[in-house]
């Protein structure tokens, strides 16, 4: 079956031009033109700021010129990220969707449901000759996956509306009035690298099969994540062979869960039996404690040729011990609204390899004092063995609201659409709202979306019938917008 003939079918259409243009962040020169042609191509006003966020505003439909105005807001860039065994280029070709049944995907790389499946439905009201709606303004953000910077540098004076839709939350249950903050933990260390000994045989370890995912969303999932599996194997090697690490490469996105890693060391000759029972051990382990969270992961040792150079023992002690020791996952839950993430955070990549040692990470929080205090956590730790920390990106959170006027029509909609009561709910996710909010206090925002399952991961899918459903949800907020 082809996306194309899904319904609603302006909506997936559009969908699929969009994921034809590639667009990773910071790099979205091309999606950037994509809507900025779209927007023309309509006869709508189209801006874009100095940022590269592209507005696009459309008049009200007979008989809703006088509601209030609306933002509907969406990001343009995606995540990237792929399987070790997929051939694929993502500056150069187009996102390969397939249906797997109730599902829409992609061929071993991550789908651009998120946020695409909220900017094809803006195209969607934006083209359309009979949808009801009141004034739009549509926002189309950029590189909201590395940093929101455009939303932290967008030009406010180009607005005028009092109610804000964000289209970029992933359950179709749910409606979310607030999100985490974050800041971006990155740290350099130069050590000295050594010959091998003489004698020593050299190992790699891979680590693959991980089910990864959102740092923020799957945070309490409890999933592994590979730097620190790959971390904890190495330490525990370390104090049973006589071992040297060559080089640890882990991770990839800044807020993606590790789902890869793999790492070389070696090992005294005499000490083979030795690192493959205690290898063998290990795994044993890891199976023990994640077979109902991961059970398609694999870890392979095998035998490969010598590194000129190693890490100098002490570095090599003192490395591992900060992998290991460092915090990561759900460090508090909040003490005010049941099953909520408070704080976290997400250890995201881990290189070392000719003489450096780099990490990055993304501390996430709903309090800024306990957002302060994660980073302060992460600090002390590499600054105890002697990295440069630098900790950049900070973005707010955005606090609940939960006597918002769109809520209360939104919540009543939902009730009468499907007989259930939605979620209310904030999340543990970066959403733009919170930056948004500071430059636009008195507007009335609200986050929804379909079901999105495994965001920034290559197992990224998004459920035909639930788009369905936020379709006509949305389609009935449009109409419901009060008068100004």
């Amino acid at each position: 079956m082809s996306i194309r003939t899904l319904e609603p079918k302006s909506l997936w259409n559009h969908f699929a031009d969009l994921n034809a243009v590639p667009r990773p962040s910071k790099k979205e020169e091309r999606v950037i033109e994509f809507m900025m042609k779209f927007g023309h191509d309509l006869n709508l006003e189209t801006q874009k700021d100095a940022t590269g966020n592209v507005v696009i505003k459309k008049p009200g439909t007979p008989g809703m010129e006088n509601r209030k105005t609306v933002i509907l807001q969406s990001h343009l860039d995606m995540v990237h990220q792929k399987n070790g065994d997929t051939v694929f280029d993502f500056d150069k070709e187009g996102i390969r969707m397939q249906v797997n049944g109730d599902w829409v995907d992609a061929n071993g790389t991550t789908l651009g449901a998120d946020n695409g499946i909220g900017v094809a439905t803006i195209m969607a009201t934006l083209s359309s000759t009979d949808i009801a709606h009141p004034p739009l303004e549509a926002l189309f953000t950029i590189d909201e996956e590395t940093g929101m910077t455009g939303a932290k540098e967008m030009d406010g004076s180009l607005f005028n509306g009092q109610i804000l839709l964000n289209l970029d939350t992933e359950d179709d249950d749910e409606l979310s009035i607030g999100c985490a903050g974050g800041i971006d933990t990155n740290t350099s260390y130069n050590y000295k690298q050594i010959t091998p000994p003489e004698n020593h045989t050299f190992f790699e370890i891979s680590i693959k099969g991980l089910v990864g995912g959102h740092s923020g969303m799957d945070i309490d999932s409890g999933r592994g994540n590979a730097n620190k599996w790959l971390a904890r194997i190495l330490w525990n090697l370390s104090r049973k062979t006589d071992l040297c690490l060559g080089y640890f490469d882990g991770g990839g996105l800044r807020n993606a869960i590790p789902r890869e890693a793999k790492g070389t060391l070696s090992v005294a000759t005499s000490d083979i039996d030795s690192l493959k029972s205690e290898f063998n051990s290990l795994i044993a382990i890891l199976k023990t404690e994640y077979q109902s969270i991961e059970p398609h992961f694999i870890i392979t040792i095998t035998e490969v040729s010598p590194l000129e150079k190693v890490l100098d023992r002490n570095d090599c002690k003192s490395i591992l011990n900060s992998l290991c020791s460092l915090h990561n996952g759900v460090y508090r839950m909040s003490p005010d609204i049941e099953g909520l993430v408070e704080t976290s955070s997400s250890l995201a990549r881990v290189l070392i390899s000719k003489g450096e040692f780099i990490t990055q990470s993304l501390q996430r929080s709903s309090v800024e004092s306990t957002k302060d205090e994660i980073a302060m956590v992460m600090r002390s730790n590499f600054e105890n063995m002697g990295c440069e920390v630098k900790q950049t990106g900070d973005y707010p959170g955005w606090q609940p609201n939960p006597n918002s006027a769109i809520l209360t029509i939104m919540e009543q909609l939902y009730k009468d659409l499907f007989n259930e009561t939605p979620q209310v709910k904030a999340c543990h996710a970066g959403l733009e709202c919170g930056i948004l909010g500071t430059n636009y206090p008195d507007v009335d925002m609200i986050s929804f979306g379909p079901n999105i399952r495994a965001a920034h991961s290559p197992d990224e899918k998004v459920q035909i019938s639930s788009v369905q459903k936020f379709w006509n949800f949305y389609l009935e907020t449009l109409k419901a917008i009060p008068s100004k």
